[in-house]
């Protein structure tokens, strides 16, 4: 079992507080013989007739001194986890969760823009004081 993220409490807390039910915690996708463990599997009732929305979140703390290299594993991590997800949950959208911190800096940054450009990718930003979700994108 993979090791938690500093914050992992702390968006598990601001999930709940939005609504969501944490249903797998870690979440493990199968890819052939090799298994994966995105951080976080939820889902929010959203309305009888449309059933329920499913996510798994991966959450970053971006702590290393290399913030580069951070977002260099984060971008991989996200779209080979978004690749398992359409093959095995294909109801199921991927999320990276970062701080309101890592996105007022490394992710206003050109760096960090590339990846927020990157069709397919969506991101949790919260705050780790409050433990609340500040932004949802898309």
């Amino acid at each position: 079992m993979p090791a938690k993220d500093l914050y992992h409490d702390a968006v598990c807390a601001a999930l709940i507080k939005d609504g969501w039910t944490i249903t797998d915690d870690p979440l493990m996708l199968k890819i052939g013989v090799r298994s994966v463990f995105v951080d976080l599997g939820a889902e929010k009732l959203i309305a009888a007739e449309r059933g329920s929305e499913k996510i798994a979140v991966e959450i970053k703390s971006f702590l290393s001194p290399s913030l580069i290299n951070d977002l260099e594993t984060a971008w991989g991590q996200f779209f080979m986890y978004a690749r398992a997800l359409q093959r095995r949950e294909p109801e199921r959208r991927l999320y990276l969760a970062v701080s309101r911190n890592t996105f007022e800096t490394l992710f206003q940054e050109e760096a960090g823009q590339l990846l927020l450009e990157e069709p397919g990718f969506r991101m949790i930003v919260f705050d780790s004081n409050t433990e609340e979700i500040i932004r949802w994108q898309p």
